[in-house]
This record gives structure tokens, sequence and C-alpha cells, in this order.
């Protein structure tokens, strides 16, 4: 499952034109990107919740959808919260023991393949993939113990016994048996709601796996793509990923590259236009004579997202 369901509020304005997860990344929807993965690594079936513009979504995740994959959805007229999304479509996820849930609002490569079987050698109900990164602190953090059991949630839940914490990749390998456990009602948190219940019961086989630069540690490149600031920058600087050269997919379809500027398929620079630090959307005409930086230009407008030299601007 791809959890894609949400409004995107970080991301307005520019989520009032496409939901976040149909966003152009370097010229291909967001979503173009777990998908890619999920197939790298022998997926063939993939659902996808559905709230916010829905048809934006699913003409997006079809079009780039890999070859051999199949996908389903998920449309969720009334928002349900991480877990009542994943509730709502377990009777799909219980067909594969285990299955994998993941976020749809980020870049990110690990090997699901590694992954999936330690949770199967393991035994485990849940097994979460974290991340030993410098930006912890700014996204929260799980804490785990000397196996990988889960003993703190954030602020929210702790059971003590730490040794190590890693930031929540929103990466999820989760046992068949585990859907048993959820809560019996229509919005909640997967975290806060159904799988820390389960920990301060005495759960032995929820654990984390915490990549990063120790030895032994998996390795795993993770992008966050949930605000304005965060969308610039992977489209600017991307993460190199394993399982797919975007730049080589999205150039065939038309998008252009130049130093800091993507410009979309089809779009066009007006004369005496120009643009730094910019995305492009497909399709947009950018003003002749438009002098603008750090931003992205998308529905006739230009939207500054890093603040001009000398101060002011920025969102």
């Amino acid at each position: 499952m791809i959890v894609a369901a949400g409004l995107g509020t970080r991301m307005r304005p520019l989520s009032w034109l496409r939901p976040k997860p149909a966003l152009p990344v370097r010229g291909l929807p967001l979503v173009a990107y777990p998908l890619a993965w999920l197939a790298r690594h022998g997926v063939d079936e993939v659902i996808l919740n559905l709230h916010h513009l829905p048809e934006r979504l699913r003409e997006a995740a079809e079009a780039h959808c890999p070859p051999g994959l199949r996908l389903h959805f998920s449309h969720e007229p009334t928002l349900l919260g991480t877990g009542g999304g994943i509730r709502r479509v377990a009777h799909f996820l219980r067909e594969s023991d285990p299955s994998l849930i993941l976020g749809g609002d980020m870049l990110a490569d690990a090997d699901l393949t590694a992954l999936v079987a330690l949770h199967r050698a393991r035994g485990d109900s849940v097994t979460m993939l974290l991340r030993d990164d410098a930006r912890a602190p700014a996204f929260g953090t799980i804490g785990v113990d000397a196996e990988g059991h889960v003993r703190r949630i954030a602020r929210r839940f702790d059971l003590g016994g730490e040794i190590r914490a890693g930031l929540y990749t929103w990466v999820n390998v989760v046992a068949a048996r585990s859907f048993e456990d959820l809560p019996e009602r229509d919005v909640f948190s997967h975290l806060d709601d159904w799988w820390a219940p389960a920990l301060a019961r005495g759960a032995h086989d929820i654990r984390g796996v915490v990549a990063g630069d120790r030895p032994g540690d998996p390795a795993c490149v993770w992008e966050p793509v949930g605000t304005l600031a965060e969308y610039l920058a992977v489209n600017l600087s991307p993460p190199r990923l394993s399982y797919l050269d975007a730049d080589a997919v999205a150039a065939r379809l038309g998008t252009r590259f130049a130093p800091g500027l993507v410009l979309g398929a089809g779009a066009r620079l007006g004369a005496g236009a120009h643009l730094e630090r910019a995305v492009v959307w497909d399709g947009e005409e950018v003003p002749a004579g438009l002098q603008a930086r750090g931003g992205v230009f998308a529905g006739g407008v230009f939207h500054p997202v890093e603040a001009a030299p000398g101060g002011g601007g920025g969102a």
C-alpha cells in the first residue's frame, strides 16, 4: 500500500492544483517513484488510498505504473487517518504475508527484499525501517532496544529501555496476523492507536531496523517531499536511486534540465524570461520578461519558495 490520501496542507498552494503525490518531481509525478521501487523488488499489486483531487492522482499513477504491476484504489470521501486508511484496505493487504506499507510523500531507496527477508526470519508482526539521520529532531524518532524491539514513539509513548533511535521513514513490513489487532473504528492513527497499544500490552514482535553509517546498518536513502522547501530541494538536488533513472525517463517524455532549472514537458519560457533555482510544471507558459529565483511556476503563477536575497518572501 502507498498511503497517499490527505490534503497536502503544507504544500499549498501547489496542492490546490494537484494532489501532493501527483506533483512533478524531475518531470515525473511523485507517485511514480514508489511504484518503480516496489516493482523493482517484485511487488505485483499495489493499492493507493485517495482523497484530495482523487482523479488526478489516479491518472498519474496509471500513467506511470510499471509493466506487470496492477493498481487498486481506495477512495476516502472522508479522511480516515493513517490507520483508518489501512483498515479500510486490510482485506487486500491480508492477501500477502507480509505486505508493505509505504508513505506517499518521500523519495526513498533501500533493499526492500532484504527487509522482508529479515522480517520473515524474525517472525515479527511489524518491521519499521528507521534512519539514523541528523534531521531526526525535526521529524521525531522511534526508539528501539538492543534487539530492535520498539520502545518509544516520538514523545507520545515510552516504555524505557531504548538504546538507539531513528527517524520514521514510513516504510513498514506488516504480517497478515497484525491486521487482526486493528482498532474497531473508522478513523485512527496507525502508530498511536494500533501499534502503540499493542506494545503497551507487551507485544515483542514490533521492531525497527535502523539504517545508518554504523557497521552492519542497512543503507537507506530518504528525502521527504512534504513541504514547499522540500519539494524544491528534491527537484534541484535529487537523490540517486538504484531503481529508477528518473531524468532519463522524464527526458524521453519531454522534460528539459538546465543547471538550477527543471522545465516540464511542453513548458515554454517567454522572450527574456529568466528563472533560477526553479521548477516549471509541464505545459506552463512563463510570461515574457519574468525574472524570478527560488520557486515553482505552476498554474500560470510563480510561487516563491526560497527567500529572495536581502530578505522577504518565502513560504
